[in-house]
């Protein structure tokens, strides 16, 4: 499933990040990809330690919390925390599939395993500051070009072959993350958000009407039938 979700970061929140990441430590995106990513990749990328990055990161986590759509339809059982991404001069980042699994460094240094199920990119260039630099992703239901609004961003399936198209003018900066979900099929993710979007939609259209228990009744079993938490 491939979804939009407007409005993550009003454009005030773009504005600051866009102001801090200016000035950051920037560093050659190879350095955080596996062999085979690295082999199509050229971007610069704040390493995931840099407190900018940690700072920002923290504050895009907080974003998601405020966003019912990105939950329902992401399911977040844990988020590897966000990374920061700048194309210009001609960079890209040829087709390629995510890491199934991340490695988060949690507390005392251990590293906690994040399953990469769901993918999101959270633009913070306006599409009028650059040309190229789209994400083409490769699924079910054919090739889909997105290039959102800064502040807006895209959620997709880690299994997706994908690529970022070279940037030929000014500079495409965007922050990105994986989500392991609480259901690790994708189809099943699908389901329940549909079915979540169906019941928003009747408790607005008919509230109190019967079938809106019956409703939320299946939802949370069919939750509690694929859930692996």
């Amino acid at each position: 499933m491939l979804l939009h979700v407007p409005n993550v970061l009003n454009a005030e929140q773009v504005a600051e990040f866009r102001q801090r990441l200016a000035g950051a430590g920037w560093a050659d995106g190879k350095l955080t990809a596996g062999y085979q990513s690295a082999q199509a990749k050229d971007n610069a990328q704040l390493p995931d330690n840099d407190p900018v990055a940690r700072e920002l990161g923290g504050r895009v986590l907080d974003a998601l919390g405020r966003s019912p759509l990105f939950f329902s339809a992401a399911l977040p059982r844990r988020i590897y925390p966000p990374l920061f991404n700048r194309y210009a001069g001609g960079q890209s980042f040829g087709f390629h599939v995510d890491n199934a699994i991340r490695y988060e460094r949690g507390a005392n240094g251990a590293q906690v395993p994040v399953r990469t199920d769901v993918s999101s990119t959270l633009f913070l260039s306006a599409p009028e500051e650059y040309e190229g630099g789209e994400l083409v992703i490769q699924d079910t239901y054919g090739t889909q070009r997105v290039k959102l609004a800064a502040g807006d961003l895209v959620l997709y399936p880690g299994t997706s072959l994908h690529q970022v198209t070279p940037v030929t003018r000014g500079e495409r900066i965007a922050c990105f993350f994986w989500t392991q979900s609480l259901v690790r099929d994708a189809g099943q993710r699908r389901e329940l958000f549909e079915l979540d979007l169906a019941i928003q939609r009747l408790t607005v259209a008919a509230p109190g009407n019967p079938a809106l228990v019956q409703l939320t009744g299946v939802y949370h079993n069919l939750l509690r039938r694929w859930s692996d938490a």
